[in-house]
């Protein structure tokens, strides 16, 4: 199978990363980056890299190259060498959306796009783009534009030399998500949403879900500017913290969500998908509001079950089909 190539092609992007990465004195995710587009050019761009180590990362990029491989087997590879990467340290809401989740978030925009065609699709929070990257690769070209924004210029340019080997085509920037965006409404958004304390507080002032007093949650203020960029009947779908209703401030963003749209769904994901149960989250479904938009009877609401437990998992899956069968077509 193609898809079982992706470790021999990890082989093959270690193997140039670590070349470039001693030649040129950088971190192994910024020469991940000189790799990405070395193999997207089939050449060899850093002219500082010396002859002698030339004949080695061309054998890279021409083995890399031939392989049999589709786009997943492109996505894991570059997936594991990201996870190489960040294995120096990175803040958890840099580290990257997991393949489980990321695949469950997919089926529910498989779901919620169903039938549909020339849809446009945001994630504020791209990071390296493992989250869009897998919805893209499974979406049979509904999407007709793409759009992804980070604060982070290396994860940016990962998400950038990744959409091109994929053949994606994404609009990227590289700015704060929460400064206004040029950016039309989207037909959806999803995101891995970053959690904290927002610092910049004269821009939060611009949101309805600013705190009262002290600094505002990120987490909200993504919310709110996702629903302000979406379309009428738009869906937001998005990874959130277990504590989001729960929180201090969780009335006031309860308040806001009533007012612009409808909760369709809350997934609690299983504790086993995380390294840390503090860090545990849900996938939480919103569709802002619309004339005439059909609401469900009651929202999905669903404790997902281990990953590993095959059985449990399709017996969940069987039964959030009927819940979209019935509230959705």
């Amino acid at each position: 199978m193609v898809k079982e190539n992706s470790v021999e092609l990890f082989n093959y992007i270690d193997e140039s990363t670590e070349c470039i990465k001693d030649n040129l004195e950088i971190s192994y995710l910024e020469a991940l980056i000189e790799t990405g587009e070395n193999f997207f050019e089939g050449e060899i761009l850093q002219e500082e890299i010396n002859d002698s180590q030339k004949d080695k990362l061309m054998n890279s990029i021409k083995q890399f190259i031939s392989l049999p491989k589709d786009n997943e087997s492109i996505r894991r590879a570059f997936q594991l060498a990201i996870l190489k990467g960040m294995k120096q340290g990175v803040q958890t809401n840099h580290e990257m959306t997991p393949d489980g989740i990321a695949f469950i978030i997919s089926y529910l925009v498989g779901k919620v796009t169903e039938g549909k065609q020339n849809l446009t699709i945001l994630d504020p929070a791209i990071g390296t783009g493992n989250l869009l990257s897998t919805i893209l690769n499974s979406s049979n070209d509904k999407f007709t534009a793409s759009v992804g924004i980070d604060v982070d210029d290396v994860l940016v340019r990962i998400a950038f030399v990744i959409g091109n080997l994929l053949g994606h085509e994404v609009e990227l920037f590289n700015q704060d998500s929460l400064a206004p965006l040029f950016v039309d409404p989207v037909d959806l958004v999803v995101c891995d949403l970053p959690v904290g304390f927002y610092p910049n507080t004269e821009r939060a002032k611009n949101y309805a879900l600013k705190a009262k007093e002290g600094m505002s949650y990120a987490h909200h203020l993504f919310i709110e500017q996702s629903m302000n960029y979406l379309k009428s009947g738009g869906f937001f779908i998005s990874l959130v913290p277990n504590h989001l209703f729960t929180s201090e401030q969780s009335q006031q963003l309860q308040n806001y969500i009533n007012e612009t749209g409808v909760i369709q769904g809350l997934i609690q994901l299983p504790v086993s998908a995380f390294k840390d149960e503090k860090h545990q989250k849900s996938i939480l479904i919103i569709r802002k509001n619309a004339e005439n938009m059909k609401k469900p009877k009651q929202a999905l609401l669903v404790d997902f079950p281990k990953l590993s437990n095959m059985k449990a998992v399709e017996d969940i899956m069987l039964q959030m089909n009927a819940w979209f069968k019935e509230n959705l077509q």
